[in-house]
């Protein structure tokens, strides 16, 4: 005769890029079961270096994911749950908790990178495929919702989002459930306190008055800047106009680090935007944030069908050459310390905070490329290391698009990183504010101190350019 635990089902939810409840499939999937054990899988493994040298994640981003833990185990405990964190390999750690704990199923989103896709097959082989779920990934367009199959979308941006603009799907997220199932008694022996940054090795990072990003980490602190972006402030309507600025948290949505760890749903984020489009009506702002989350996918996408081809220095293009040098330079670069202002402050504030606005990626991206010469594969690897809203499809997408080696019908299209400097910082004010050693100088020469004498910058500690490339010319002081 069965006892009545033994006719439960018991399933391991299994938590990874998707650190909420809100609008979650697995979530939801989970709702029949009598017994669920909320899992996420920390491996020490990515704070180590990595073939390119930096390391998986570094202290801003670890600081962000366990923020955004914590969190999520707030909002389980609130639901008669809580979140098991351990330590180690998921593929080792997780077949022996579902024999331990007898549980019955694992419930996860699909994955998109080469190398989750593979511990993903790797666990279904060990558990068993009826014992491994997936559910749809953290896409905004479901595969369902594709104007095509995944394998015969356009290569080309444009040409996707002329395709998905003509047939706009309808987002109805679900929200989080109002309870969860109960815990397994037998589970409570399994958990222990979230590591510190410095159990961790990490140390904790300074916090910065003048960080463009002063938000914590976590579905709750995602979903307050949601409703404060869309209908506190309404600051998206003036998104257009401002997401090329260098300074402060207002100048763009900041939605990017809870959408990299699934704290916030892209879904959840288009919905509450067709929202206040319905109500507000929708302006070129509105529009070009829509136009934002679909690049997002559109990487998404890109990966999965590409994998690892990516990854490699000529991507998705065979016949590309770019730069294969790593020297000096780079250093500098990751330093804040080439001489070129507009460059070593975004870098300086990189270092310093885990984020920079999305004109000045492109600007140091471009510096290091072409300028530089260097290969793109360790800025993106830097960027890995250093970037709070680190995705793997969207940062080496725009690395590969950037060196000319994605599938853009042109070629690479370098930035003259002085023009852009007058452009976006006409007085020198980001500049000044990531290098202090530059605020002494006056305001018409604080994007070219190379033209002052070595001894001045000496006096400063701020590095003389090597060489003024042809291209900054027009752009120089006209007194010079």
């Amino acid at each position: 005769m069965l006892n009545e635990d033994d006719a439960m089902r018991r399933v391991l939810l299994w938590f990874k890029q998707d650190l909420r409840l809100d609008d979650h499939p697995a979530v939801q999937a989970a709702l029949d079961a009598d017994r669920i054990v909320p899992l996420y899988v920390f491996d020490p493994a990515q704070l180590q270096p990595g073939p390119l040298g930096s390391s998986r994640l570094g202290v801003h981003r670890a600081r962000f994911l366990m923020e955004s833990l914590a969190a999520l185990d707030g909002e389980l405990r609130q639901r008669g749950s809580g979140l098991l964190v351990l330590q180690g390999r998921a593929e080792q750690l997780i077949p022996r908790l579902v024999e331990q704990l007898d549980l019955d199923e694992v419930l996860t989103l699909d994955e998109i990178a080469p190398e989750e896709r593979a511990q993903l097959a790797s666990l279904r082989t060990t558990l068993g495929a009826d014992k491994l779920r997936a559910l749809p990934a953290n896409h905004l367009l479901q595969a369902s919702e594709l104007p095509c199959t995944p394998d015969k979308l356009p290569s080309v941006f444009s040409q996707f989002y002329a395709l998905v603009e003509q047939r706009l799907p309808i987002f109805q997220p679900r929200p989080a459930p109002a309870r969860l199932a109960a815990l397994p008694d037998n589970a409570n022996a399994y958990f222990a306190a979230l590591p510190s940054l410095s159990q961790l090795g990490l140390g904790e990072p300074l916090s910065m008055a003048s960080s463009a990003f002063p938000f914590s980490g976590g579905e709750p602190a995602g979903q307050a800047r949601l409703r404060d972006y869309l209908w506190q402030t309404q600051n998206v309507r003036h998104y257009q106009d401002t997401r090329n600025d260098l300074i402060g948290s207002e100048y763009s949505s900041k939605f990017s680090p809870w959408l990299a760890n699934g704290s916030l749903s892209p879904r959840r984020v288009m919905a509450e935007l067709r929202r206040h489009e319905a109500q507000y009506g929708s302006n070129e702002s509105t529009r070009s944030l829509w136009r934002q989350l679909l690049w997002r996918d559109f990487f998404r996408w890109t990966l999965l069908r590409h994998g690892t081809a990516l990854f490699r220095r000529d991507a998705l293009k065979a016949t590309a050459r770019t730069p294969d040098q790593l020297d000096a330079r780079f250093e500098r670069w990751c330093q804040g310390r080439t001489g070129m202002p507009l460059v070593d402050a975004n870098m300086r504030e990189l270092a310093s905070t885990g984020f920079i606005s999305n004109r000045g990626r492109q600007v140091v991206a471009s510096y290091l490329v072409g300028d530089l010469q260097q290969d793109w594969r360790h800025g993106a690897a830097w960027f890995e290391e250093h970037l709070l809203d680190y995705d793997p499809a969207s940062n080496w997408g725009n690395w590969a698009y950037l060196a000319g080696v994605a599938s853009a019908p042109r070629g690479r299209e370098l930035f003259n990183a002085l023009r852009q400097a007058r452009q976006y910082d006409p007085t020198g004010a980001y500049v000044s504010l990531w290098l202090p050693e530059l605020q002494g100088v006056p305001a018409h020469l604080r994007h070219t101190p190379f033209l002052l004498s070595h001894l001045q910058l000496d006096a400063m500690g701020y590095p003389r350019l090597e060489q003024v490339p042809e291209h900054w010319k027009p752009y120089l002081p006209s007194a010079a």
